[in-house]
């Protein structure tokens, strides 16, 4: 008896505190049903902001016409840079960044201003493993993705 007294005084703290469980954020209602405006439908931002929404209980407009908002990404662009070299001026290094710019209006009303946003991974290159490590820089992409969805959604959530 004791122990789930305090069993249910510890998620009783948790629930208190405002704790959701990951992907389970809540949307207020000017996003219930958003509309994700984007020059590229099939981008990984796109594709992981669209299951965030519908992970959170949004379920997607058609048209900006009918969307309780409008999420706008004005900028969705990733990309390489090299960072280092090896002594046999071969490349060392890679980093692989993603950068997105949004921001959310609701009718004529802007409820978050035009935000950038920009994430940076780096890995190591071997050129006798070139296969892998496109495999790597690829699913480096799709983690930024995933986490600049999560950033945006967690603004959506502090409306």
């Amino acid at each position: 008896m004791r122990r789930l007294a305090c069993l249910l005084f510890a998620l009783s703290l948790a629930a208190g505190c405002g704790y959701h469980l990951r992907g389970r954020v809540p949307l207020p209602a000017a996003v219930a049903s958003p509309y994700v405006e984007a020059d590229d439908h099939y981008s990984p931002l796109y594709a992981a902001l669209d299951q965030r929404l519908r992970a959170a209980g949004a379920t997607p407009a058609a048209d900006a016409t009918t969307a309780t908002a409008v999420i706008r990404l004005h900028v969705d662009k990733t990309g390489r840079e090299l960072l280092s070299v090896t002594a046999d001026n071969k490349p060392g290094e890679y980093e692989v960044y993603y950068a997105a710019e949004f921001s959310v209006t609701s009718g004529a009303t802007e409820i978050l201003a035009r935000s950038p946003v920009k994430l940076t991974r780096d890995y190591g290159y071997d050129e006798s493993a070139v296969l892998a490590k496109e495999h790597e820089e690829q699913f480096l992409r799709v983690a930024l993705a995933e986490e600049i969805a999560d950033l945006i959604l967690r603004r959506l959530a502090a409306l």
